[in-house]
């Protein structure tokens, strides 16, 4: 099964200090975590995400997409990294969730939610899917066996 792990700051968080020192001490710990994860074979992907300004907000209305214009939700409501694992349960993913460090300021929540596969998508669904998509179900499904 795979998991997402998102990290976000915690609603009464004040705003990182963009200019701030960087902590080596705790880069550390968390590369030391990434490496952990990756050698125990869990780790698919991990990376942080950029501050929302320089990004794009799309939403839809009546069927259409549209750019929404900033400002952004506040940094505590963003997601500032994500984590991607495969493991064997859920209560796997929260045990690697409870190890990984914290102090970024943009990571003191951390929700872990499984991607769906193809086994939880009912038989008719998933076969409109390999019809219209048959390369993309396969190399995303296919490699999760």
């Amino acid at each position: 099964m795979r998991f997402i792990i998102t990290a976000q700051a915690s609603a009464d968080k004040e705003e990182p200090d963009a200019g701030g020192r960087l902590d080596e001490a705790l880069l550390t710990a968390y590369m030391k975590f990434n490496e952990e994860m990756h050698k125990a074979g869990v780790l698919v992907a991990s990376e942080g995400l950029n501050p929302a300004a320089p990004g794009a907000r799309i939403a839809v209305s009546k069927g259409k997409r549209y750019i929404v214009d900033g400002p952004f939700a506040e940094s505590k409501e963003l997601v500032g990294g994500f984590y991607i694992i495969e493991v064997g349960s859920l209560e796997e993913a929260i045990s690697w969730a409870l190890r990984a460090p914290s102090g970024l300021g943009t990571d003191d929540v951390l929700e872990v939610r499984q991607l769906t596969g193809a086994g939880d998508v009912p038989p008719d669904v998933l076969d409109i899917i390999r019809a219209a998509a048959p390369t993309w179900s396969e190399s995303v499904w296919q490699a999760r066996k």
